[in-house]
């Protein structure tokens, strides 16, 4: 499980002006007393304020809602490693539906976020994806909105509509939202997982996956 955050002295104060003043306190805020209540399968049937991240048919027999951070190692492993066999295993032969949602540990995390959202309609996954396998290029560099910048600029988009994406508040409260809604539905650390509304926390094998979803199936 990764409750890690990037040590914000690191990056210059004036970068973070482009994540349109969100605090600190609001990301780390985000747990607390929530994260403490009862899973609610209101809240996990809900999509949110921003379309899901899904793949998979609707009727599948298990449904599973990963809580990721884009800055979280263990869940980078789990896109690396295990999602490419979970997903030509049980997801693209129809046994089950994945949802992927924001879980940001911090700020870079959010601005991560913020950027595949941006986008463009189909390519949350591929930057997504990007980032986690650059992951030294930006979050851990000295000038990290630098190495975003430069990822995100050498893929396609333009430096004003970075510059954009990182400027909207109303796109970061969104996302944020996903998030404090996991806290409410028992998130506290990522990655997890809901399996058919049954929590478990922390990177898994294709192996540990398969042990929980093959007896659902």
């Amino acid at each position: 499980m990764n409750r890690r955050r990037i040590a914000y002295s690191r990056i210059d104060r004036r970068q973070f002006a482009l994540l349109g003043a969100v605090s600190a306190v609001s990301l780390l805020g985000m747990g607390g007393a929530a994260s403490a209540q009862r899973m609610s399968d209101k809240i996990l049937g809900e999509p949110g304020p921003l379309p899901e991240i899904v793949f998979g048919p609707a009727d599948a027999k298990v449904t599973v809602i990963e809580y990721a951070s884009l800055t979280c190692h263990h869940c980078r492993d789990f896109h690396i490693k295990t999602w490419p066999q979970v997903k030509a295993r049980y997801v693209d032969t129809g046994k089950v539906r994945f949802i992927l949602r924001e879980f940001p540990l911090d700020q870079l995390a959010l601005a991560g976020f913020a950027l595949a959202r941006c986008a463009g309609e189909g390519n949350w996954y591929p930057t997504a994806d990007l980032l986690y396998r650059n992951d030294d290029a930006w979050a851990h560099a000295q000038n990290p909105l630098d190495g975003l910048r430069a990822l995100m600029l050498k893929n396609g988009m333009s430096k004003e509509r970075f510059d954009s994406c990182l400027g909207d508040k109303a796109l970061q409260e969104k996302i944020l939202t996903v998030s404090r809604n996991g806290s409410v539905a028992g998130v506290n650390s990522t990655p997890t997982f809901f399996v058919n509304g049954k929590k478990y926390q922390g990177f898994m094998t294709v192996e540990q996956f398969a042990a929980i979803v093959d007896p659902l199936l």
